[in-house]
């Protein structure tokens, strides 16, 4: 029996990069997710992917969420949503569906009906993390995609 293999358990691993099932050490990236999330203000949000690239890559946007389910007190977790402006945390069992809308909304944050909210209204990018202007942004090059990036984006 032939057995097929994932793309990406046959993709090769970005070194120094941190997902959210590995062992060892990883709080030092876990504590620059923290103090980072610490700093968004109420009302706003950032999304997994987003702190995963200000954290330089450390962790993938899978650990940033792995990191947010174990947060210390004092993290305002409610803040960080998924690339779609979605709460991701209603597939978690042990918090109750709808507490981070419920929460963010609290904040003065508002959802479509279909528990999304604006990404361009209500994300956050840090003072000295501003991304470059739409002019410069549209002369630079476009990150190259790996090869497993690319069989992901055919399927």
């Amino acid at each position: 029996m032939i057995q097929r293999r994932s793309v990406a358990a046959s993709a090769p691993r970005r070194a120094g990069r941190v997902h959210g099932d590995i062992q060892g050490e990883r709080g030092g990236a876990y504590d620059a997710v923290y103090a980072l999330v610490r700093r968004i203000p109420k009302g706003r949000v950032m999304t997994y992917g987003q702190i995963a690239t200000l954290v330089e890559n450390r962790l993938s946007a899978r650990a940033v969420g792995w990191a947010m389910h174990g947060c210390p007190n004092g993290v305002p977790w409610q803040r960080v949503v998924n690339a779609s402006g979605g709460c991701s945390t209603d597939r978690v069992s042990d918090l109750p569906q709808g507490l981070q809308q419920a929460l963010l909304e609290a904040e003065g944050v508002a959802f479509s009906a279909h528990g999304r909210l604006d990404l361009d209204q209500y994300r956050w990018v840090p003072p000295e993390e501003r991304l470059p202007s739409d002019a410069s942004r549209a002369r630079r090059k476009p990150p190259r995609r790996t090869a497993a990036r690319r069989a992901v984006t055919r399927t």
